[in-house]
Parts: C-alpha cells; sequence; structure tokens
C-alpha cells in the first residue's frame, strides 16, 4: 500500500499532475491496492480533513488579504517605505523588502505579496536602472516573508496539523521575520553598493508625515490581529474575521477605494485561492491518514532517533530535508504531510514545538525562491518577463543570506521564543 502510495504520488509528479490532484489520485490509488478499505474513505477522511474550526481563518485572512490589495494598502505601504528608506543607497530595492514586511503583516500570503507589490516595483526598479533580474530576485525573495511575518496561513497550518497554538505561532514569526528582513537588506545594500545603483531623493518632514499617516490605518491590522489574540479577546479564526471587517472598513470608509462595482472581483479573487489551498488540505489530509494507518510516523520517528539523539542534528538533518522538499513540493501540502510526521519526533528530541514550527516554515519559505517549482521565482519572473534561469541567478547572494538567517533561528531559540517568553 506504501509503496503504491510513493511510487504513483512520484510518477504523478514527473507527469506534472498539481500537487492536490497527485495527493488525492496517489492515495486512491493505495486504497485500491489495499483492497480491503471501501473508497467511500476517500470522501469521509476529505471531510474530516476540512471539519476544524482553526482552517476558517484560511478563507477569511485571505479575503482579508485580498480586500487590502484592491483597497490600494500596496500603494500607501511603498509609500512610506519610500518616505523611510528611499534615499539610502538602492532605496527602490530597499523599499521592497521593507514593503513587503509592512503588507507580510497584512496578507499572510507569499505569492500574494510578490505578485501585488512585484506589479508596480519591479517594472519601477528597471526603469531606474536596476538589472532585471536583480529586480526580479528582491521581489521574489522578500515575497517569502509572506508566510513567516504573521498572520501567516502556513503557521495555521502548521498549528493545526501538529496540534500547536495558532496564536503562540503568530506571536513567535514576528522575529525571525525582522531577522530575515534584515538580512534581505544587507544583501541589497552591498549589491547597491557595487552595481552603484541610484537612490531616491530624500523626503522632506511633510511628505515623510503625509506617507505615514495615509498609511496608519493598514499599519494597525496587525496591531489589532496579535495584540487581539494573545489578550485572549479572540482566538487566531475570530481574528481572521476581525481582519475582514477592518480591511472593509478602511478601504470603503477611510481610503474610499473600494465599490459595488470590484466588491464581486474581490470575492471571486479569494474564493479562488481559497479553493485552491482547501483542495490541497482535503487531499494531503486523507494522505497523511494512510501514512498514520501504515505506522509511517512512527517509522520515521524511529529512524531519526538510530541516527541521533542530539536535537542539533535533529534539526541539521530535517533543514536538509526539509529544504529537498521545498523544490518539488507545495509549501502547504509540506506542512499538511509533513508536520504530524516530524513535530511529534522534534517534541521527544526536547525541541519546543512552536520553535520547530517557525524552523519549518522558515525552510519551507526558501522553497518558494528555489527551482524547479519556486512560485515566487515563477511570478517574478513573468512580471519582470524574465526566465526562470534569469530570475535565479540574481537569487545567489540572497540565498546566502537567508541560509545564514535560518541557522541563526534553528540554533538561537530565542530569535522565536524571546517575545513570546517576554509576552507570558
Amino acid at each position: 500500500m506504501i509503496l503504491a502510495l510513493f511510487v504513483s504520488l512520484i510518477i504523478l509528479f514527473l507527469l506534472g499532475v498539481p500537487v492536490a490532484i497527485s495527493l488525492g489520485l496517489s492515495s486512491s490509488i493505495a486504497l485500491l491496492v489495499a483492497g480491503d478499505i471501501p473508497l467511500m474513505v476517500l470522501a469521509q477522511r476529505a471531510f474530516v480533513s476540512l471539519d476544524s474550526f482553526p482552517l476558517l481563518a484560511i478563507p477569511l485572512f485571505m479575503l482579508a488579504g485580498v480586500i487590502m490589495e484592491y483597497g490600494g494598502i500596496s500603494q500607501r505601504l511603498i509609500n512610506l517605505a519610500n518616505a523611510l528608506t528611499g534615499h539610502v543607497s538602492g532605496g527602490l530595492a530597499i523599499v521592497t523588502v521593507v514593503t513587503t514586511m509592512f503588507f507580510a503583516a497584512i496578507s499572510g500570503s507569499s505569492v500574494a505579496a510578490t505578485a501585488a507589490l512585484g506589479a508596480i516595483l519591479i517594472p519601477a526598479m528597471v526603469e531606474r536602472g536596476y538589472h532585471k533580474n536583480f529586480a526580479g530576485s528582491v521581489q521574489a525573495v522578500s515575497g517569502t516573508l509572506g508566510i513567516i511575518i504573521p498572520p501567516s496561513i502556513p503557521l495555521i497550518l502548521y498549528g493545526v496539523a501538529a496540534g500547536t497554538s495558532i496564536g503562540d505561532l503568530f506571536i513567535a514569526g514576528v522575529t525571525p521575520g525582522i531577522v530575515i528582513g534584515i538580512g534581505l537588506l544587507i544583501v541589497v545594500i552591498i549589491v547597491s553598493k557595487k552595481r552603484n545603483y541610484l537612490k531616491e531623493p530624500k523626503k522632506s518632514s511633510k511628505e515623510l508625515g503625509k506617507a505615514f499617516l495615509e498609511a496608519i490605518p493598514a499599519l494597525i491590522m496587525p496591531v489589532i490581529i496579535l495584540g487581539g489574540i494573545y489578550s485572549g479577546i479572540f482566538t487566531a479564526t475570530e481574528a481572521a474575521g476581525v481582519a475582514v471587517a477592518y480591511a472593509f472598513l478602511i478601504s470603503i470608509v477611510f481610503y474610499k477605494t473600494i465599490n459595488f462595482k470590484n466588491i464581486n472581483q474581490i470575492l471571486t479573487q479569494a474564493t479562488v485561492t481559497t479553493s485552491t489551498i482547501m483542495f490541497i488540505i482535503a487531499s494531503a489530509g486523507l494522505f497523511s491518514w494512510i501514512l498514520t494507518i501504515e505506522n509511517i510516523p512512527q517509522q520515521v520517528a524511529e529512524m531519526f532517533t538510530s541516527i541521533s539523539t542530539n536535537g542539533t542534528v535533529f534539526l541539521l538533518v530535517i533543514m536538509v530535508l526539509l529544504l529537498l522538499v521545498g523544490m518539488f513540493m507545495e509549501t502547504n501540502a509540506s506542512i499538511i504531510i509533513l508536520a504530524p510526521i516530524l513535530a511529534p519526533v522534534a517534541l521527544e528530541m526536547g525541541i519546543d514545538p512552536v520553535h520547530f514550527g517557525i524552523v519549518m516554515i522558515v525552510t519551507l519559505a526558501i522553497g518558494m525562491v528555489t527551482p524547479p517549482l519556486g512560485l515566487n521565482l515563477f511570478v517574478a519572473g513573468k512580471i519582470a518577463n524574465l526566465r526562470l534561469d534569469q530570475v535565479t541567478r540574481g537569487m545567489i547572494p540572497f540565498y546566502v543570506a537567508v541560509l545564514i538567517t535560518l541557522l541563526i533561528i534553528a540554533f538561537i531559540p530565542s530569535v522565536s521564543l524571546g517575545l513570546l517568553n517576554l509576552l507570558d
């Protein structure tokens, strides 16, 4: 049964079948090979995978992100970042990283951050003399912050799959996101100075004040979400509902950028994106169930403990594994399949489940910018009109930065847990 499961999955991947369909088909083939399990179980287990209150946060956060995108939030965040950092060498590239950090605290999606901001910033960088592959790579790698800085869809999925507090994961994701952002900024400044990229004109105090005032409603949103969750006012799922209401309120009342004409577009885009994620969750849930009934998690745990009982060695092995998985598999599916298997092993090794969750998400986030399946590379490449190999060449210094920051996050637990412990 397990042989049929993995062989069929690999064949389907090689044929280019979408991940969600590959997971569902391989699970169906495994059940057919087993012969003693009715196919009705397919529908039952898929439904059970989706029957979770915390998962309701996903469509709501997706909707909030789309509302903010249509509400003109992207441009206002860009204006603020430009006023703050545009005058530094390579100013527009710095603006790209800083804006994406702001946007990540709103959208919860890596691809959404790359697409929404890249459509504005990549052409702007190219127009000001930045190399195309550098412009594309800056936006692609910055987009990974969308699934690290909360609210984050993958953090929600990990929390559900591993039985870990989503609120704690959200708090723990803040500092690692900032650390990675700083690492990217260092690379941007070094490369920009070496290539003599242009600075943006320095903004006056009045212009800075105006940009800040216009961006305040957007900047308040993460404060409401994280503050509400950690103060116990609402759960992560309820926070997603609050985010939707707040996004609609400021877009309609404050910015006046959304009307009845584009509400249909907003709902359609959010529904299509959510459906894709939910399809993956349902298929991956069925896949995980088959692994569980065949005792694969226990076998994996025994394999790792036989290699070493040292937590440091375990983390190194897992990071290498996840870097490879991230190259070939979609992030959400990877979390749903691997988190229930790896999280208990990490706990057995004495690793805090929240810390392990952050390490797992950060490592898989790197997969968003590694070929052949790096979605951010495809999105940025399409906007910049570049081939995958051209965007990837521009990524080389950024790979060094994200791997160094990954090691810092993995082996200095206080980077993830420090803020959480401070708020306890």
